[in-house]
């Protein structure tokens, strides 16, 4: 058997042919890697799909928007205008009604703030068995429809006539106030629990809550202080999240604030849609860019607080 092996090899260097499975054929054996040459394909095909679903999710997105703004700029008697613009920036009512929405996204980020921060953070760090409860009780603006909760908080409202002779008259008027109504801001900061939990939840996930809070206590912060100089930096890319979608939420609102009579920014477009499209549209497109500009500032802010905290640790 020797022999035979010995005079196999021996044929084989003179003919100069490869045994299967040798590098020279371009084959590998079971269980080894796959060669360079037949994963390039693979990895090219890969990035072409890529680049496919990205130009097609631009279309979808670029598409309308362009489509939109060539509306409010194309004038068939004039051509190329800009006058839906500039009436809409010196029209009252449009002023009036993206500075009530502005409040009202504001005061609605800073309520559910302060509401959901704390909470989650107290039963991440000490109920940890009540994450799935408040999860679920967080989620259910998204099973409730708008137009359902406003219908419960419309027959709410109608008390106030049978409480004229009670202390509560007094807080229904305020909740009521046309100048900024805070029956606007109760309702949208429930409608951004799912936002502002989604967005905190993936950032406390992401830190060692437990630790940093330890570490701050044994320096001797107090709670409050562990709260707003140790946790709440940490969690700032989710709060710049959580604040951003909440604010789009209600810069795009229309049935709570249509339904309790109110007029805020996205009202306001619609009524104005009846009579002059192409302002309503030119107003859209402003609020559009409003939009991405608060977005692009919270998201530098937020960026260059964390790139000066690694510089300043480095």
């Amino acid at each position: 058997m020797a022999g035979m092996k010995a005079a196999t090899s021996a044929a084989t260097a003179e003919t100069g042919a490869t045994e299967p499975g040798t590098a020279e054929t371009g084959a590998t054996e079971p269980g080894t890697a796959e060669p360079a040459r037949a994963r390039r394909p693979r990895r090219a095909k890969r990035a072409y799909g890529g680049a496919l679903v990205l130009f097609l999710a631009a279309l979808y997105f670029v598409v309308p928007i362009l489509a939109s703004l060539w509306f409010t700029v194309d004038d068939p008697a004039k051509g190329f205008t800009l006058d839906a613009y500039a009436k809409g920036l010196t029209d009252e009512g449009m002023l009036s009604a993206l500075g009530l929405s502005l409040r009202l996204g504001l005061a609605t980020v800073a309520l559910g703030l302060l509401l959901m921060v704390p909470t989650m953070v107290v039963v991440a760090l000490r109920l940890p068995r009540l994450r799935r409860v408040v999860e679920v009780l967080c989620m259910v603006p998204l099973i409730v429809p708008p137009i359902a909760l406003v219908a419960g908080v419309s027959t709410v409202l109608s008390w106030e006539q049978d409480l004229a002779a009670t202390p509560f008259y007094r807080t229904f008027q305020l909740l009521q106030n046309k100048n900024f109504p805070l029956v606007l801001v109760l309702v949208y900061t429930v409608m951004s629990l799912p936002f502002l939990y989604r967005a905190l939840d993936a950032g406390l996930r992401g830190i060692d809550l437990k630790t940093l809070v330890e570490a701050s206590r044994s320096l001797g912060a107090s709670r409050t202080g562990t709260l707003w100089r140790v946790v709440v930096p940490n969690l700032r890319s989710a709060v710049v999240s959580g604040a951003v979608l909440s604010l789009a939420m209600v810069l795009g609102e229309f049935t709570v604030a249509t339904v309790l009579g109110f007029e805020p920014f996205s009202v306001w477009m619609v009524h104005v849609g009846e009579y002059e499209a192409q302002l309503s549209v030119a107003a859209a497109m402003l609020s559009l860019l409003i939009t991405w500009g608060l977005l692009l500032l919270l998201t530098n802010l937020a960026g260059g607080r964390a790139r000066n905290r690694r510089k300043t640790t480095a």
